[in-house]
């Protein structure tokens, strides 16, 4: 379980990266994709701490909390992967993203939560 723990640890960090790059690529000129780099990750990562993390205040019951999860993976793989025509390589790493979050879905039910045995 440990190993699947992980993968989901690096997914989350990929959404981010993915956010980030895709952000910076869609702006038009540097103040727009500087804010986009920064901003949509950020987002992401509020949301996440927020009601999804284990030590979320207000973390989301399932289905809910993986239906967060769902949008904010597809939504990393969306923005790397429209600015583009034909895919280019980054393309393929938010697929790859979004299928290593696919793979530890199931280490969802063990990850530790202060405070509970």
């Amino acid at each position: 379980m440990a190993a699947l723990l992980t993968l989901r640890f690096v997914a989350e960090l990929g959404m981010l990266a993915c956010l980030a790059w895709g952000g910076w690529q869609r702006g038009d000129g540097l103040a727009p994709s500087l804010a986009l780099a920064v901003g949509l990750p950020v987002s992401a990562a509020l949301i996440w701490g927020r009601w999804v993390a284990p030590r979320a205040p207000r973390r989301l019951d399932d289905p809910l909390r993986l239906g967060v999860e769902v949008v904010l993976f597809t939504s990393a793989v969306l923005v790397v992967a429209t600015y583009v025509v034909p895919p280019s390589p980054s393309t393929l790493v938010g697929v790859v993203v979004w299928a290593a979050f696919l793979a530890s879905i199931p280490a969802r039910g063990h990850e530790p939560v202060p405070g509970k045995k």
